[in-house]
C-alpha cells in the first residue's frame, strides 16, 4: 500500500516511514477509541524518538544532558524528550552548515578567479558578479547540483 506521506514535499518524504508508524500504532487506535490520549502520546512519540536518536550526534546529546543537570542516562529510554529535541536540532543545524559550506566554496573560488582576471585586465569598474554569476549557474547545472543536494540530503537520513 502506497503511503499518503510520499506525495508530500521532501521533509515528509524522509519522515514518511516514521509518520506511517505513528499513524498505525498511535493515531488510528486512538481515533477508534482503543487507547487513551495519554497512551497514544506515549506510543506515538517512540517512533519519533527513534528517528531523532538515529540522527543525533552523541556529542550534541551529551551537551544537553549535561546542561539539563541530569545524571548520565544508561539507555536511550532514559533520555527525556525535552533533552533529545534540542540535541537533534543542533545536530541538524551542524549538518546544514556543513552542506552550505561545501556548496559555497566552489562559488567563492569562481568569484576569486573572476575578480583576479578582471583586475589584471584593468577592469576595476566592472562588477565581478556580472561575469561570475553565469559561470556559477553553469557549474551548478553541469554538475547536476539539485540532484547532488537533494540526493545527499535524503540519503543522510537512511
Amino acid at each position: 500500500m502506497k503511503s499518503f506521506w510520499t506525495n508530500l514535499p521532501k521533509p515528509f518524504f524522509v519522515m514518511a516511514p516514521t509518520f506511517d508508524e505513528i499513524n498505525a500504532t498511535a493515531l488510528q487506535p486512538y481515533f477508534h477509541g482503543e487507547i487513551s490520549g495519554q497512551e497514544a502520546f506515549q506510543t506515538g512519540q517512540e517512533p519519533l524518538r527513534a528517528f531523532m536518536f538515529k540522527q543525533t550526534r552523541e556529542q550534541d546529546l551529551g551537551l544537553f544532558v549535561k546542561l539539563s543537570g541530569m545524571e548520565r542516562p544508561q539507555a536511550p529510554a532514559d533520555v527525556p524528550t525535552h533533552v533529545l529535541i534540542p540535541a537533534f536540532i543542533i545536530s541538524e543545524l551542524k549538518t546544514a552548515f556543513q552542506m552550505g559550506f561545501v556548496a559555497f566554496v566552489p562559488f567563492l573560488i569562481i568569484d576569486i578567479v573572476v575578480s583576479s582576471a578582471l583586475l589584471s585586465m584593468g577592469m576595476m569598474m566592472l562588477p565581478p558578479i556580472l561575469i561570475s554569476l553565469p559561470f556559477k549557474i553553469l557549474l551548478f547545472v553541469l554538475v547536476d547540483g539539485w540532484f547532488l543536494i537533494v540526493g545527499s540530503l535524503v540519503q543522510s537520513f537512511q
